[in-house]
């Protein structure tokens, strides 16, 4: 069977350059990595389609990053070379932030050390460089502000990093598969990615903004769109599975140049004789027939950015697998288009208290289909989402929270017509009759008859392609990766992996769930790796230097 290798890849980074010179300074970023024998190859390689298959999988990648929704796509849009600088009249409100900028105006953000800029900052995030980025992009936004962006974007192509990104769908990810009925929670400039503006956009495609928020369905036309116009088409690969990501490892005896599995006991005993080479990527690519094409590429570093909304959260009780219950947002938005649920007697149960389960309360509502809503926290609990939203900006959130408050379940009253709340209840168990099993906080039981039920809980990020399902990435490496709770630990200004060396992580899985925020990781990245490459030019320069007899 054909393998899709990412030789065709570097090739295809060719075909995308109509410029001689812009191609060259790619050229010549291929060689600085691989050096001049491969760089010989390379160059020598037909433009072939990038859709072609090459049985050749001897290239190895400087990065690969999966995941291409917004950090992803962020990500990859500063690999390509796209440099921010301070603009030259901005002032940013900081006074003490915007000393440090005009301390080295003349470099870009990227050649910073930011952990000196974003000393002292505050912000939305636990990850500094986050709310460093965020409070150049975004200045004083979490006052209300809408200041413009005080940075300016070149694209520098030496700085070009060789890489792909792969993803299940289109650019933009989880968002092409969001319910396009419900406005986004963010402001959609918050949602922009850098050197395009949303609002910009929105324009150009003739439409219209009704408010400052946005429906998710026209988010992922942006992400999309935004992959074009930036030039970034030639990195990414969409209806691409990831089957695996390991270490491989090279035995410095042996001089066939295979690398080899070996074993973890025996890698522990010789451990001096076994150098970490480089991660391995293996899994397939499905094509329009809907056949599978197997992949193997090799990398110096992976980035993973597959955001957290893989595997809903569930419940771990008797009867959750039925038919009548759903775990995500658009099968019941499904199921409600369809009519599956108007006109029931029945209720259906909404099992949550996050903005997911709001927006199924609101989807039901709306359809005049009548609600039970259990969740396991009081309603005075301040850390209810509801809480840190402004009334006037998230009006129908604020009336799911006030039905939350004041129709909630008595023992002296029945259900209520259209809705009713079971604060501090959990569900025990799921019936074949469509029964399910409540129970509050004091032991008592209450049973009733459904006509759906939806679990909308959080979810998980799928990571079966790592080692332990990624869990050893963690904080508490017991417990699987969530954004909130156990994030992936990662050095607070490389976004590298604390327990994987060239392993990255950024985006909801280091605990940044807002686009707002994700941004910072490509930052971080970025710096890291241009760091890297810059000190592997001097060691080249030195290795040339002293072998030509030039100091």
């Amino acid at each position: 069977m054909p393998v899709w290798c990412c030789r065709c890849s570097l090739a295809g980074h060719f075909r995308n350059y109509s410029d001689p010179e812009t191609e060259g300074e790619i050229f010549n970023s291929l060689v600085q990595y691989f050096g001049d024998n491969l760089g010989r190859k390379v160059k020598a390689m037909p433009l072939v389609e990038e859709t072609s298959l090459l049985e050749d999988s001897s290239v190895t990648l400087p990065v690969v990053v999966i995941g291409n929704g917004p950090s992803g796509i962020c990500l990859s849009y500063m690999l390509s070379g796209y440099r921010p600088y301070l603009s030259s009249e901005a002032i940013h409100p900081n006074t003490i932030l915007h000393s440090k900028l005009e301390e080295a105006r003349h470099l870009s953000i990227v050649d910073q050390d930011l952990e000196y800029l974003s000393e002292g900052l505050e912000g939305r995030s636990s990850n500094p460089v986050a709310v460093l980025f965020d409070a150049l992009l975004h200045p004083d936004a979490d006052f209300g502000y809408d200041y413009p962006s005080i940075l300016h974007w070149k694209l520098e192509q030496h700085h070009y990093i060789p890489h792909l990104v792969l993803g299940k769908g289109p650019p933009g990810g989880a968002w092409h598969n969001m319910e396009g009925s419900m406005l986004t929670i963010s402001f959609g400039n918050w949602m922009e990615l850098p050197g395009l503006k949303f609002k910009d956009w929105v324009s150009s495609k003739r439409r219209n903004l009704k408010g400052d928020r946005v429906m998710p369905e026209e988010i992922a036309r942006y992400y999309k769109h935004y992959v074009k116009v930036m030039g970034l088409q030639k990195n990414f690969r969409e209806n691409t599975y990831i089957t695996s990501v390991s270490r491989l490892y090279r035995d410095q005896v042996d001089n066939d140049g295979q690398d080899r599995d070996i074993s973890t006991q025996h890698l522990q005993i010789e451990k001096s004789k076994f150098t970490k080479r480089n991660w391995e990527i293996r899994g397939y690519q499905r094509i329009r027939d809907g056949s599978h094409i197997p992949f193997c590429l090799f990398a110096e570093n992976v980035a993973l950015a597959t955001g957290t909304l893989d595997s809903p959260g569930r419940l771990e009780i008797d009867g959750e697998d039925f038919p009548f219950v759903f775990h995500s947002m658009p099968e019941f938005g499904a199921a409600i288009s369809k009519g599956q649920l108007c006109g029931k007697v029945d209720p259906v149960l909404i099992v949550g208290s996050g903005l997911t389960a709001a927006d199924a309360v609101l989807c039901a509502y709306n359809n005049n289909v009548p609600v039970i809503h259990v969740f396991r926290r009081r309603v005075t609990d301040p850390s209810l989402i509801f809480k840190q939203l402004p009334k006037k900006l998230y009006p129908e959130y604020h009336k799911v929270y006030h039905m939350m408050c004041t129709q909630s379940y008595s023992l002296d009253s029945n259900l209520l017509s259209d809705y009713t709340s079971f604060p501090e209840h959990h569900v025990l168990s799921f019936k074949s009759d469509m029964k399910c099993i409540l129970q509050n906080i004091s032991g008592l039981k209450k049973i009733f008859k459904l006509s759906a039920a939806v679990v909308l809980i959080g979810s998980h990020p799928n990571l079966s392609f790592l080692k332990e399902q990624g869990c050893y990435l963690g904080h508490n490496s017991s417990q699987p990766i969530t954004c909130k709770g156990n994030p992936v630990e990662i050095d607070a200004y490389t976004y590298e992996c604390v327990k994987e060396a060239n392993l990255f992580a950024l985006g909801p899985l280091v605990g940044d769930n807002f686009v707002r925020f994700l941004k910072g990781g490509a930052l971080g990245v970025t710096r890291c790796l241009a760091t890297r490459q810059k000190k592997k030019k001097q060691h080249l320069f030195v290795e040339r230097g002293g072998g030509d007899g030039i100091a």
